[in-house]
């Protein structure tokens, strides 16, 4: 079975790492689309035609048995369409853990960390409304975060603190007892968040996506062989350094792939 995992960057890395240990026998290629990240910021249109061109020529290339689009920002811009484009291919989405949270709360107050882009959208709404309406929900979206997961994952020291204190200044921001990290790039400092509020349930969508993944996929033939690679869709200027990093997550090779212009 050969399952294509898609990030904007290296935030897709913690779903493979939870796949593997649940579907050892996978192989996984992962696309990492550096070339257009960070997607955040970008507007919805653009992002939206970017990625459902994009995923349709790795589809082509991979004839992966199901797409795993670990990734927050695309998911809740672009599973729906990805899915009516390419239906013979099984999707798997990623959400902010919201449902968690909500369970777990005895405050009644839980946080939301997202990008601006899946903070702005009616779907993180959808899911406040279905799964934490007897909560009070502070989100918080930034460009910040996703870039500093970048970093740490190149052996960094980064300042997470101040890229967040403003959040906990905000009014009731005191009550909060549970936080969902609502981009994939999010779960590489989630060791430094629970440092800086210990107070805080953290909850990663790595694991549920895996989960998720190992429902959809559980039946699927188990042995196709082949090298597990890691794609990027711009060159690499510190591969050097990325390749035993990503080797550690199992990808035996990094390769740059060009997704043509058509």
């Amino acid at each position: 079975m050969n399952l294509l995992i898609f990030d904007s960057g290296i935030g897709g890395l913690g779903v493979a790492e939870q796949i593997r240990i649940l579907q050892p026998k996978a192989r996984l290629t992962y696309l990492a689309d550096n070339g257009f990240f960070p997607y955040g910021e970008k507007p919805d249109e653009l992002l939206l035609a970017h990625i459902v061109r994009l995923i349709g020529q790795a589809i082509k290339t991979f004839t992966p048995d199901a797409v795993v689009v670990a990734c927050n920002t695309a998911s809740t811009i672009a599973l729906a369409p990805l899915r009516e484009t390419y239906l013979a291919t099984p999707f798997i989405g990623c959400v902010p853990p919201i449902k968690p949270a909500a369970a777990a709360t005895k405050t009644g107050h839980i946080g939301v960390f997202a990008t601006a882009a899946t903070v702005r959208r009616a779907y993180l709404q959808n899911l406040i409304e279905t799964h934490a309406p007897h909560c009070v929900v502070h989100s918080f979206g930034t460009p910040t975060l996703a870039a500093l997961a970048e970093a740490k994952f190149r052996g960094k020291v980064v300042d997470v603190q101040t890229a967040v204190s403003a959040f906990f200044v905000r009014p009731g921001a005191g009550e909060i007892d549970a936080i969902a990290l609502g981009c994939t790039h999010y779960t590489f400092l989630r060791d430094e968040f629970q440092a800086l509020y210990p107070g805080i349930a953290w909850f990663d969508p790595a694991q549920p996506v895996a989960r998720q993944t190992f429902v959809v996929t559980r039946d699927f033939p188990t042995s196709s062989g082949g090298e597990s690679v890691a794609y990027f869709t711009a060159a690499l200027p510190d591969s050097a350094a990325m390749r035993p990093r990503l080797a550690g997550y199992g990808f035996e090779d990094v390769r740059l792939f060009t997704p043509s212009m058509d």
